[in-house]
């Protein structure tokens, strides 16, 4: 009874972890908070103070940054994303270098984009959400071939069905990518 217990809760805490491993799968737009109606360049809405804060300040974790990240991209603000994402905390992770590779291919600076995509799929490369962006990626430069061969990866990787598969095979479709 105590090994089925013990293993039972093994496997609550690794679950999390392998589906992050694969990258988000978020589906939805971020919500607009404060972080995009209201805050300035390098911003983020801070709940605890109900105030704008520096990206760098003690006051933020990770999450919230990453979750202003992303909300700043959904709103066409890549370069402040990316000053948020300069003050994250947990280094070069593939988490991070997939929304480097996202905001600067947004921002215009495909190359930089495609390189950051790179780094983050030689550090963990079942990151199924940047493999989505790389081949969206691939779309906007009419490489359509190289986009199937993500689009393959990301089923290959256990992401049929999800978020990533279905927007990039709409984004060989019908040539729109997404921003978020």
């Amino acid at each position: 009874m105590r090994l089925t217990v013990t293993v039972a809760a093994g496997a609550l805490l690794v679950l999390p972890l392998i589906a992050l491993a694969a990258g988000s799968d978020d589906t939805e737009p971020p919500p607009a908070t404060q972080t995009s109606t209201e805050c300035v360049k390098g911003q983020v809405w801070d709940e605890a103070t109900k105030s704008c804060v520096d990206a760098e300040s003690g006051l933020l974790d990770d999450d919230t940054r990453f979750r202003a990240v992303r909300e700043l991209a959904w709103a066409g603000r890549p370069e402040d994303a990316l000053i948020v994402l300069a003050a994250m905390t947990e280094g070069r992770t593939d988490r991070v270098l997939t929304y480097i590779g996202f905001a600067n291919r947004k921002a215009g600076r495909i190359d930089e984009g495609l390189a950051a995509y790179d780094e983050a799929l030689a550090l963990n490369p079942d990151n199924i959400l940047c493999r989505s962006y790389l081949g969206q990626a691939y779309v906007e430069l009419g490489r359509i071939d190289l986009a199937e061969v993500q689009l393959a990866e990301i089923r290959a990787r256990g992401g049929s069905g999800l978020w990533a598969e279905t927007a990039l095979q709409s984004a060989i479709r019908t040539g729109e990518t997404h921003d978020y």
